[in-house]
């Protein structure tokens, strides 16, 4: 352990001295390559003018090329692969994505997908605003915000492993340790293998992950409530509005700007969703996702290059439109103020 934390330290204090050395000497040598010279008024204004035209670059170079490195060339790799067979060598065309169409059980990835698009953003951005409103009128509630907020501190892998606690089943007349089956048996109910009933089963998975966000879009929507000016609430107190008028009718519309960016950047980590399926059922019983998918047949029968990178095209189209969306809202935003 403490070799690991000193090597993390060593890296870090490599790095914050790379950078400093590199925008140091970067900018001595344009200021060395252009320089200023006081006989010549001309041409030191001239270099100048250029020093200001490169030196933004010098800041914002080692960014793009990391941006070319680790997205956008391997997003254009990516798209090559998708036409070639399994090992990357022989152009197949549409080969691969004829597969996709026709393979059943690709069909049940998109469903399964789509299943956990409709709920998952739905239930954590409704659970996110409900506890935000209702942790602003209790005294305890940052309290009661730290607990719902905790989750997100635990990985989608730790957090699978807590919930297969509560899923557990144990066969024969072994006594039920999972919580679920337990107070199923109590009240005279079967214990069942909760995550192995196909179709439910997805839920189950989702509820992982709706436990794990809901405290992001808790703590996001309640900051925007936060900004909703009080003499609104007060005015809308006086006209005789109850709570549900007030919530409904002056809350909402007033962040429904922030419950659609809650709401879309849950869907983009949705539409990635993978560490839980892995964990809990490795994609079997009808769970399997896209990501989930793509994983599989990166290794499945010495892996196929040509498949993986259609499912991973495709769940990139996905995430695409939103993204978008995401963008030119906060430009609209940004030109409105």
């Amino acid at each position: 352990m403490l070799s690991q934390i000193v090597s993390a330290l060593g890296v870090v204090v490599f790095a914050v001295f790379a950078c400093s050395a590199y925008f140091y000497f970067s900018n001595k040598l344009l200021d060395l390559a252009l320089p200023v010279k006081d006989g010549d008024i001309r041409a030191a204004s001239r270099n100048l003018n250029r020093r200001a035209l490169i030196r933004p670059w010098l800041f914002i170079g080692p960014a793009l090329f990391l941006l070319f490195v680790y997205l956008v060339y391997p997003v254009v790799a990516t798209f090559i692969l998708s036409f070639y067979d399994r090992t990357g060598l022989q152009f197949v065309g549409l080969a691969n994505y004829k597969w996709a169409i026709g393979d059943r059980e690709f069909r049940q990835s998109i469903f399964n997908n789509i299943l956990w698009l409709a709920v998952v953003p739905a239930a954590c951005t409704f659970f996110g605003l409900v506890i935000a409103v209702m942790t602003d009128r209790i005294w305890w509630g940052n309290i009661a915000k730290s607990i719902v907020f905790m989750p997100m501190a635990i990985s989608f892998v730790g957090a699978s492993v807590i919930w297969k606690f509560i899923y557990e089943y144990r066969g024969g007349n072994d006594v039920q340790i999972g919580l679920l089956n337990a107070i199923v048996q109590l009240f005279g109910g079967t214990p069942e293998v909760w995550i192995s009933v196909p179709f439910w089963n997805n839920f189950f998975l989702m509820v992982i992950l709706i436990w794990i966000q809901t405290g992001f879009a808790m703590v996001i929507l309640s900051a925007a409530l936060r900004g909703i000016p009080e003499e609104t609430i007060e005015a809308a107190v006086i006209d005789g509005a109850n709570g549900w008028q007030i919530f409904w009718r002056i809350m909402v519309p007033q962040v429904w700007g922030t419950i659609a960016v809650v709401w879309t950047t849950i869907t983009i980590l949705v539409l990635k969703v993978f560490d839980i399926v892995l964990t809990m059922t490795n994609g079997q019983w009808q769970t399997m996702v896209l990501a989930n998918l793509m994983f599989d047949w990166m290794f499945r029968g010495g892996g196929d290059s040509g498949r993986s990178a259609v499912i991973a095209i495709i769940i990139m189209l996905a995430v695409t439109p939103i993204m978008v969306w995401n963008v030119r809202r906060a430009n609209r935003e940004l030109k409105g103020h």
